[in-house]
């Protein structure tokens, strides 16, 4: 998901990387929004536990468990991703936002929670395909020192993984796309980046030029 000073955009996540040898899915955490690169269920379990369910406010907890019920929940944003967003936001001063890539609204309504009462939001749907295409767009966009923030940056740990790892179609096919815009942000001096393993991996890319 992209958020950023003046603008925010987010794609959808996706499924645990690694499978078996005819591309069966090994997943960690079974439950909608356990979606992290941490090797330990118990620890992930502690930070939600300790952290995130106790301050997640009423309407994030319906929407996440409603959600839970889809049949492509392993595409929402998890809880503790939620929650940095939220902090980021607040943190930023944000007033305007975009979202790019709702899927059933989990990343978009905790930015609204975060925004201020005469905040604005613009959300649609978008595809992964065209990640630096919109990165192109956002920078013309955003104001000098806005930020972007890109979600599924480490694709579930596939970034990483050899080219004949055994993989899902749905997690192959847009691996390529992750890893070419991974190698863009990190050389493009117009943003300073940021990158971090919260949730599916999110980069943050501040605009200087």
């Amino acid at each position: 998901m992209a958020t950023t000073a003046t603008e925010a955009a987010k794609a959808a996540p996706a499924e645990q990387a690694n499978g078996n040898a005819n591309g069966e899915q090994k997943t960690r955490h079974s439950e909608v929004g356990h979606k992290s690169l941490l090797k330990s269920d118990d620890l992930y379990q502690y930070i939600l536990d300790t952290s995130v369910y106790p301050r997640e406010p009423e309407s994030m907890k319906e929407l996440r468990e409603i959600t839970a019920k889809h049949p492509w929940n392993l595409m929402t944003t998890s809880a503790d991703e939620g929650q940095f967003l939220n902090m980021l936001i607040k943190l930023i001063g944000a007033k305007k936002t975009m979202e790019i890539g709702v899927y059933t609204g989990y990343s978009l309504l905790a930015t609204a929670l975060a925004l201020p009462e005469d905040g604005t939001i613009l959300a649609m749907d978008a595809d992964k395909d065209n990640y630096l295409n919109y990165h192109d767009r956002l920078l013309k966009l955003v104001k000098l020192g806005g930020l972007i923030g890109y979600d599924n940056t480490l694709w579930n740990g596939s970034v990483v993984l050899p080219d004949d790892a055994p993989m899902r179609k749905y997690i192959r096919f847009y691996r390529d796309f992750v890893l070419v815009l991974n190698k863009a942000l990190a050389a493009d001096e117009r943003v300073e980046i940021c990158q971090l393993p919260v949730g599916d991996g999110v980069t943050l890319c501040r605009r200087v030029k």
